[in-house]
This record gives structure tokens, sequence and C-alpha cells, in this order.
């Protein structure tokens, strides 16, 4: 090729590469992660072949930061933040202490100095935004006491780590040359935390008004595209802000940005919109981690690779494991937040690659440093698997039961039969639930967002938490006995997996769906719906109905539907109603 493509090579390599070694790692029953990340390591500078730009992919695998970043803050309101606060602020602190701590005393047996063990130690304190969140996500845990407390943790890390980025080129003076004072430290600390300071509440107080109020009018545009894009520059460009003008960083930016669009009424579909891209470039991110890595490290350095791990998996998770238990929070709460928290990532990279430009680290040190990331990044899901294994061993009902107390989450199956299901209780759920309900049709709703399932509760509807995905989650809707499911969620792909999973359960069950997309009902028809509602169609219909009836001399007849939906857009009262 003679002209250079270094942005388009590096973007379909790294793809391409992650989708063939992510499809191996699921057929060996393994976490795609790790095939994300042996992919990185193939098209990195330390293997033969096919070499990626590694200047672009960190910056394209930030991107997938900001965007997972954003997508968390629309399911996380400051309250939810605030009632964390007491657990994750010292829980945090403590933590990077311990780790810190742990990595000196290591960097001791190296021979290295205080300060360079200081930032090592630094390095292998704070987990990775994307592993982490991944793993809650996987595991439904975002909306829980658990996922709440370690985003709350995560935060005050991040925080943490933008503190030490901020003050490491002025302590890096003062240890070799004296050029800056410790008044002037300090200084720095009290600005850099004041401009912090400042980006949040400007968020808060301005942000929550202005973010929806942009969205809001693009929205009334009707443009899909314009209202994707809003979202898309609003989340990259508050990111941006955050650490341009404020000092803060990326993700605590796009953070804040979707936290205060959480309250809108249109952060579901802001979530919706930014689904596709978040996915890609979080799978980026996990390449351009792999290609930071040279295998070689570990046969020059094994026993410095597993001390490293030790800390970070052992000494950094015992850490956390005993901060949440002297909080009062159950064993299984305990644990979930430790595994979670035990590896690290993008922080690590920044601060290491800093340290070695600023003379206080070496490359041995920044090499051992990449291999904990990485290995640490590639255990993390089998360690989430044993801790899911050991629990259900080892947990008693008893233990279970004060679980479900302490996360406020108690749910029992509903009592009644015969009714029907919703599930999703965004614009056209919530239409839908208020219709069926003025016809006193019994009915449960299933919403997986928590301020959408508390806003259910106050509007005196029978409510379920949880993703309708789930079979544990269907039969606490008492799915089996139900007369109808109506899905009214906007992912035609989503509702075809539930459709099925509910169809297994009951396979008398009426289902009715609804799409936004012909290619999406052959999908959806497979798996056992009965019903399929495109909206395009149903407005089509209605015009034509109401051109027929108000214009006498068109003369004309609405044909019975013939397209293979299976009668869509019927009258729902002939199956809506409960059985006697």
């Amino acid at each position: 090729m003679e002209h250079s493509t270094p942005l388009i090579t590096t973007i379909v390599g790294g793809l391409a590469l992650a989708y063939l070694l992510g499809m191996l790692a699921q057929r060996l029953k393994i976490s795609p992660l790790v095939g994300y990340l042996a992919a990185g390591v193939l098209a990195g500078p330390f293997t033969p072949g096919f070499v990626a730009d590694t200047t672009l992919a960190p910056e394209l695998a930030e991107i997938g930061v900001i965007l997972l970043m954003f997508g968390v803050g629309l399911h996380f309101s400051l309250k939810d933040l605030l009632a964390v606060k007491a657990i994750a602020i010292p829980g945090a602190i403590a933590q990077i202490a311990v780790a810190t701590l742990l990595g000196l005393g290591l960097s001791m047996l190296f021979g290295w100095s205080v300060f360079t063990g200081i930032v090592f130690g630094l390095c292998l304190s704070t987990a990775s935004t994307v592993v982490l969140l991944r793993a809650l996500e996987e595991r439904q845990l975002i909306e829980s006491q658990r996922g709440q407390i370690a985003i709350g943790w995560l935060i005050v890390e991040d925080l943490a780590m933008v503190l030490a980025l901020v003050l490491l080129p002025a302590a890096a003076g003062i240890m070799d040359s004296n050029e800056a004072s410790f008044g002037e430290l300090a200084m720095s600390l009290g600005w850099t935390i004041g401009k912090v300071v400042a980006f949040i509440v400007i968020m808060i107080v301005i942000g929550r008004k202005v973010i929806p109020w942009i969205l809001s009018r693009t929205a009334s545009t009707g443009s899909r595209e314009l209202f994707t894009l809003a979202v898309l520059a609003l989340a990259l460009g508050i990111a941006y802000a955050a650490v341009a003008i404020f000092d803060a960083s990326f993700a605590l930016g796009a953070f804040f940005a979707g936290m205060v669009l959480n309250e809108s009424e249109l952060s579901h579909r802001a979530a919706q919109d930014t689904l596709p891209l978040r996915d890609a470039f979080a799978v980026l991110f996990f390449v351009s981690v792999g290609m930071l890595f040279d295998p070689v490290v570990l046969l020059e350095q094994p026993l410095g690779i597993l001390a490293v791990l030790g800390i970070i998996i052992i000494g950094k998770s015992a850490a956390a494991l005993v901060l949440v238990r002297l909080f009062g929070h159950s064993r299984r709460t305990a644990l979930t937040i430790s595994v979670s928290l035990a590896q690290i990532g993008e922080f690590a990279f920044i601060l290491a690659g800093m340290g070695l430009a600023l003379g206080v680290m070496d490359k041995d040190a920044q090499n051992l440093v990449l291999a904990g990331a990485i290995v640490s990044i590639m255990l993390n899901p089998v360690l989430f698997s044993l801790l899911d294994k050991y629990l259900e061993k080892t947990e008693t009902i008893e233990e279970q039961l004060l679980e479900e107390t302490l996360e406020e989450e108690t749910q029992i199956p509903v009592d009644i039969c015969g009714h029907a299901v919703i599930v999703g209780y965004g614009r056209v759920g919530g239409m839908l639930a208020d219709k069926l309900r003025r016809r006193e049709i019994p009915l449960v709703v299933i919403e997986d967002t928590r301020a959408r399932f508390e806003e259910l509760a106050e509007n005196g509807f029978c409510a379920i938490l949880g993703n309708g995905a789930s079979k544990d989650i269907l039969s606490l809707a008492r799915i089996e006995c139900a007369k109808s499911l109506l899905l009214t969620i906007p992912n035609g792909y989503e509702a075809g997996e539930i459709v099925a999973t509910a169809k297994e359960l009951n396979p008398d069950i009426t289902v009715v769906v609804r799409a936004h997309y012909d290619d999406e009902v052959s999908f959806i028809k497979e798996r056992g719906a009965d019903h399929i509602i495109i909206g395009e169609h149903e407005i089509a219909k209605s015009i034509t109905t109401l051109m027929c009836n108000d214009v006498a001399e068109f003369g004309c007849t609405i044909p019975e539907d013939n397209d293979g939906n299976n009668g869509e857009g019927k009258n729902l009262d002939e199956y809506l109603k409960p059985s006697h």
C-alpha cells in the first residue's frame, strides 16, 4: 500500500484479531477478555508479524473507557454515590495505602530507592475501570449494593490517581534537585483538589440542567443520528474538558456526564445508542493493553512477577476483604469487592510511563507493572468463576437472606397468576402499564434500572428488579403461570433471547414483542414470539385507517395483515384479559 493508514490498520487489525481469539477463548470456555489480550500481544511490537500503531491504540482504548464510564453514570445516581461514601472513601484510601506499602517493601528487596518504591506501589494499588465494570456487568451487579460500593471505590481510586499524576513531577523535582519546595507541593495539591471539586460542582449544579436540555432539544428534531451524535459529543467533550480544564481524568468526567443525565427520561435511549461503540472501543482497550506486554519478561523475571501478582491478587484483595467486613457487610459482598479489585489497569500504565519519563522508575520496574497488569487481568475472570463456585457450595440460606436484606433487594415471587408481564418501563412500557392498570388487568413489571424500579414502587406497580433474560427474574414474576408477556425494550435481539427463556418456562404464554427493524422479526419469531409490533408499521396502518374513515370518497377497506408477522397490530384485549 503506497499511502500510510495507521488508524484504519490499527482498528481493523486489532478488532479482527480480537474477534478470532475471542471466539477461540469462548470455545475453550474461558473469558473472551483473555482472547482480546492475546490479540494485543500478537499485534504488539514484541511478536513477529502484524504490528499495530502503539501510539494510536491507547488513545482509541481511552475512548472505550470514556464510553464505558458514561454508560455506568447513566445507571448511577448521585444518591447512589453518596450512599456508599462511608465505605468507599476510607476503604479505597486504606487499600491504596496497604498496596503502596507492600509495593514499597518489595522494591526494597530489589534495592530500589524509597521514592521509586512508593511510585511502584501506587502503580499496583488501583484497579482497571474496564475490567471491573465488565465483571460487574456480566454478573448483573451494577445495580446491586455490591456493585455500587465497587464503583464508588473505583471513583475514589480514580481521584487518588489523578492527584498522584499531578503531584509526581513536583515530588520528583524535590527529590532530585530541590527545584520545588514542600509549600509549592502543598499548593499544587490544593489547586488540583479545588479544580476537581469545581468540576464536580459544575456538573451537579449546572450540568444536570443543561445536558438533559440539550438532548431533549436534539430528540425533538426527530433525527436519530443527531441524537446519537449529541450523546457522543457530550460524553467525549465533557471527558476531554475534565482533563484539559480541570486536571481530572477522562473516566471521571465521563462518569459525571452520565450521572447528571441519569434523571432524564432520555437516559435509557442515550445508553442504548452508545452501546455498540462502547463495546467496540472497550475491546480495543484490552488489545492496547496486550500490545504493551513483552512475553520475554515472563522468562527473565518470573519471581518478580509472582511477587507483584501476590501483592495485586492476595495483598490488595485481602486488605479490601478485611475493610469491607469491618464495615459490617456480608462475606459475599466483601469477597465480590475484593475479587473485583484483584487486578490493575490503565492508571498503572500511565503512572509507570510517567515514572519512567521522570527517571524515578527504570525499565525493569515498568515491565513488572505491565506484566502484573496483563496476568492479573487474564486471571480476574477465573477468580470470579472460582468465587461463584465457592459461594454456591458454602453459602447457607441464612447468609443469602442476610445479603438480600443488606442490599435492600429482597424479592419474593409475586402471588398472582393469569397476569401480564411487562419487560421494560421506559416510555413505551410506562404508557402500556398505565393503560393495562386502567383496564384492571393484573400486571407485573420487570425493570433493570434501579431509578425506574423505585418509580414503579412509588406508582403502586408490582415490580421486579433485574434483567428479563434471567430465568430467576422471570420466575420471580411467576412467568410459569402468566397469561402474556409484553416486551417493550428497544433491542429486538435482546428481546428474542428473553422470548426463548420465557417459552422454555411457559410454552403456552402469549408473547407480544416490540421491534424496531424488519431484520429483527425473523430472529424474534424463531424464538417463539406470537405477535410482533413494529412502530412504523402501526403508524402507517393508523394513518391509512383515519384516511379511509374520514375521507369517504376513497371507499377503501383495510385488509388483514398477510406479511407473516402472525397478527401483529391486533387488539391486545383479546389475550390480555385475565383468566378466571
